[in-house]
């Protein structure tokens, strides 16, 4: 059996959801940062993170600037980014409809008061570094205040789903 030929495009307005397609091939780990609002917690799931510089030691996540929850996380001083195990599909789902729902989760606080989810594959702490508007979305920079390191495997997202690796050594 032979591969189809690929397709070929040139971006523009009437293929985004090609475009947005050819993005989603790209497998990602899946993350939920979370922040203090001034009306409490709030987190977001996002898959736009990404590392940036060890000296300083910086990462970047992007939220989409249509989104309601898209200004205070801009302008949050702090902010936590966790890794999610491959066991927390649920908790990656409830974030992304309701960045409110905390409902059954065992909330810590860090040092800046961020809300910290418990029992993720891994954690960064940010102190607010930058934010660069960058199209439809902002590239915010965290500069990494502290890193706590769980155990387990990875929830992974591509091509529009959710999945696991299928053996993890």
């Amino acid at each position: 059996m032979t591969d189809a030929a690929p397709t070929a495009f040139e971006p523009d307005p009437s293929n985004l959801r090609s475009i947005r397609t050819a993005l989603g091939h790209f497998g990602t780990g899946v993350t939920i940062v979370t922040c203090a609002a001034p009306d409490g917690p709030l987190a977001m799931t996002a898959n736009s993170f990404a590392s940036v510089s060890l000296e300083p030691p910086l990462v970047l996540w992007s939220p989409a600037r249509k989104s309601a929850r898209h200004d205070p996380f801009v302008e949050a001083r702090h902010f936590a980014v966790h890794v999610l195990k491959d066991d927390q599909e649920d908790l990656a789902r409830r974030a992304a409809a309701s960045g409110r729902d905390f409902d059954g989760i065992e909330l810590q606080h860090g040092a800046a008061g961020t809300p910290l989810l418990p029992d993720c594959l891994a954690r960064f702490e940010c102190l607010h570094y930058a934010a660069h508007p960058a199209g439809d979305h902002t590239i915010v920079l965290g500069q990494i205040e502290k890193v706590t390191l769980g155990t387990g495997t990875p929830l992974l997202f591509a091509q529009g789903a959710f999945g696991r690796f299928a053996e993890w050594q």
